[in-house]
């Protein structure tokens, strides 16, 4: 963390951070086998993943989750960077390449205290108001969820829908301009990830619509490729 940095200055690391497709290696979804868990992430990978997040909501042994989060990187071999969600502990123990928080977890500027420069910090924001406040935090880039209704988390928030995205993004820009990645998270896959991506999203945050498909591979590619149409199709209508 730069000298003198406080949490009323916006100051993220060295890392860019590509959001377009954030895959989520849920264990409450997906399972506790760290040598499987691995296998998922190199195969999002290999099909277009462009960044992995560990979570695991409830843990009940931190030793068995550095140990997963050790297979998981082994397997992924750091062609993306790899974050953990909510724990700033287990990302340090791990050497993970940052951090994924909630609004009730460690605060961003006490997390790039302790994690440096060079960490990734991503930060979820579920209101405008909170998108209001990202000029003064320390992040690398924002998640705006949950967009849709999801059965991947218990979510006592009802969704935003493709209106609040909108309006959400729309503050997060006015705070922190366009140079910080902002994407979407829940419910999110084939069938509306080109809607997302339309309305202002630079990527989406998945589990189920990505690790349990039949090829996980082939169905990152799928959702790339509507990604990537959706992001040049923006950008041409600039």
């Amino acid at each position: 963390m730069a000298a003198g940095l406080t949490t009323g200055q916006a100051e993220g690391g060295a890392r860019s951070v590509d959001l377009r497709l954030y895959g989520l290696l849920d264990v409450g979804v997906l399972g506790t086998d760290g040598t499987a868990l691995g296998r998922l992430g190199a195969e999002a990978v290999a099909g277009g993943c462009t960044l992995l997040q560990y979570r695991e909501k409830t843990i009940a042994d931190c030793r068995a989750t550095l140990d997963r989060l050790r297979a998981i990187q082994a397997a992924v071999g750091g062609r993306v960077p790899l974050l953990v969600n909510d724990r700033v502990d287990l990302a340090l123990a791990a050497g993970a390449d940052g951090v994924h928080l909630g609004q009730s977890d460690m605060h961003p500027a006490d997390a790039r205290r302790l994690l440096g420069r060079e960490a990734i910090i991503g930060l979820t924001v579920k209101t405008a108001a909170q998108a209001d406040e990202l000029y003064r935090l320390p992040i690398d880039y924002a998640c705006i969820g949950g967009v849709f209704a999801t059965s991947s988390k218990d979510n006592p928030d009802p969704p935003v829908g493709l209106v609040g995205l909108t309006r959400i993004l729309f503050r997060a820009r006015l705070a922190r301009g366009q140079s910080l990645p902002v994407g979407a998270i829940a419910g999110i896959g084939l069938d509306n990830v080109a809607e997302v991506i339309a309305a202002g999203a630079d990527g989406v945050a998945v589990i189920s619509s990505l690790f349990k498909a039949e090829s996980v591979a082939g169905r990152a590619r799928a959702l790339r490729d509507r990604i990537d149409a959706g992001l040049a199709a923006r950008s041409t209508a600039r």
